[in-house]
């Protein structure tokens, strides 16, 4: 825990609000100075691209960012050149040649990625974020200040002004932030960050018995539109509709995170009397899909080339289910080159009303995980923060078997000391309260019968009111 975490951690919540205020600011100079604005122009621009247009700039972006990495980063030099690659035959390779390169594993960018995977040569101001995905592996992204601000551009144009709201209007989040500490807390279930405009709910205190405060700070505060992880989101409009609450209208709401529903959909119309819009990235930030004003979900070329392979690594067939595989165009300190980013996604062969020549994605499919649900009925189904910042695990899963009972099931370099479960056992209590923790090491965590890893199980089943 940082002097920051531990000093917020221990504020009272008047001044929890000015923390994360001031943290709002900071946070927003970094994404919106710079070339926050010339980006912004650069994207909206690029919209009018043909679709030979597009191939060209993709194929110009695609040499670029090759030759960068096999000049600059050793990991790429060196397995490539173990391949017979050099600087000629890079400069051939296309977007319709680029399965000739080996893939870049989750394993090994958590492997390398502090180290031989980032370039020689860097942008100022770098900073790690950490994500673990859906499949508790986790792994560390460099952002330069310059790379965060064309990632936020990005955002900005083709998910916000999609939707139709932008950066200067007031939003609610349901995010990954601890900004409530304690499990037990009691309300208020939010803190402010005033500079932004922003409530910041948190997403492990939804329940039945806390919707009514959920509820009474959208009153409150009347945010135009609201983000955030899409089931956290979906279980607050469910209990807000199972009980009849009032809040206002809202002008959008924008899921990330986890897969989109219809019914997911029809809730959040129901209850803030608003579009929903889907959309698809990750704290890697080599890969965007997002929905536009005409409902259709595409690909933003200029912020990576997304490859859709069949199980024989063959490009898919429109309507057919594929994994993603990831080349990132706007970062050079860290690039991700053919990175199986663990998400699965069906193709389109449509065209879209609203007239953008960027390829259609008929579905998201992502991975739906588990519902986690509390003795008091909270429900959760974001756990990959337990794993942060213990560096010998590789893989871990949750299993809830009961109301009372948590088992915790890991893929770990070497053996965690007590000390490390303890951590794991106590970040169990933060979000569900004192239960039942069980830990177990393992070679390898089995998989489904599907052959895929699930993060999250629950045998414990929702009670509908």
């Amino acid at each position: 825990m940082s002097f920051f975490d531990n000093i917020y951690r221990h504020s009272p919540v008047w001044l929890q609000n000015i923390l994360v205020s001031i943290y709002g600011l900071q946070w927003n100079r970094r994404r919106f100075g710079g070339v926050f604005e010339k980006e912004i122009n650069n994207y909206r621009n690029r919209e009018k691209y043909a679709l030979h247009q597009w191939k060209h700039y993709s194929n110009e972006q695609l040499i670029k960012i090759l030759l960068h990495a096999f000049n600059h980063v050793a990991y790429y030099n060196a397995q490539w050149s173990s391949l017979g690659w050099d600087e000629e035959t890079l400069k051939s390779v296309t977007i319709d040649t680029i399965h000739l390169l080996p893939f870049l594993e989750k394993e090994t960018l958590r492997k390398y990625g502090t180290t031989t995977l980032l370039s020689d040569i860097r942008e100022q101001n770098g900073t790690f974020f950490h994500s673990s995905g859906t499949t508790g592996t986790p792994t560390s992204i460099l952002f330069s200040e310059a790379m965060h601000q064309r990632w936020s551009a990005a955002y900005e144009v083709r998910v916000r002004n999609w939707a139709g709201v932008d950066r200067s209007m007031s939003r609610a989040m349901i995010g990954g932030r601890r900004v409530v500490p304690e499990a037990n807390a009691k309300p208020p279930y939010y803190r402010y960050n005033s500079f932004e405009k922003q409530v910041y709910f948190s997403a492990y205190h939804i329940s039945p018995s806390t919707v009514v405060d959920y509820a009474k700070v959208l009153r409150k505060y009347k945010p135009d539109y609201m983000v955030g992880y899409a089931m956290s989101n979906y279980f607050l409009a469910r209990f807000i509709k199972e009980q009849g609450l009032a809040v206002p209208k809202m002008k959008a709401v924008i899921t990330s995170s986890e897969k989109l529903t219809q019914e997911m959909r029809n809730v959040f119309e129901d209850v803030y009397r608003c579009k929903t819009y889907d959309g698809w990235s990750g704290v890697e930030a080599c890969g965007l899909v997002s929905e536009c004003e005409k409902g259709g979900l595409h690909i933003s070329p200029d912020v990576g080339l997304i490859e859709i392979l069949n199980e024989k690594g063959q490009p898919a067939q429109p309507g057919d289910i594929g994994e993603v595989v990831c080349t990132g165009f706007i970062n050079y300190d860290q690039p991700l080159i053919r990175y199986r980013i663990g998400d699965y996604m069906r193709l389109s062969d449509k065209t879209c009303t609203c007239g953008r020549q960027m390829q259609l994605i008929d579905e998201i499919i992502g991975r739906i995980e588990d519902v986690v649900i509390g003795k008091d009925g909270r429900e959760i189904v974001r756990f990959h923060g337990i794993f942060l910042g213990i560096d010998k695990i590789i893989k871990g899963q949750i299993i809830q078997e009961s109301l009372n009972a948590i088992i915790i099931n890991l893929e770990t370099d070497t053996q965690l000391s007590e000390n490390e479960k303890e951590i794991l056992t106590k970040r169990i209590y933060s979000q569900l309260g004192e239960v039942n923790v069980q830990i177990f090491e393992m070679k390898k965590i089995p998989c489904g019968q599907n052959g895929k890893f699930r993060a999250v199980i629950s045998k414990v089943k929702r009670i509908n009111l």
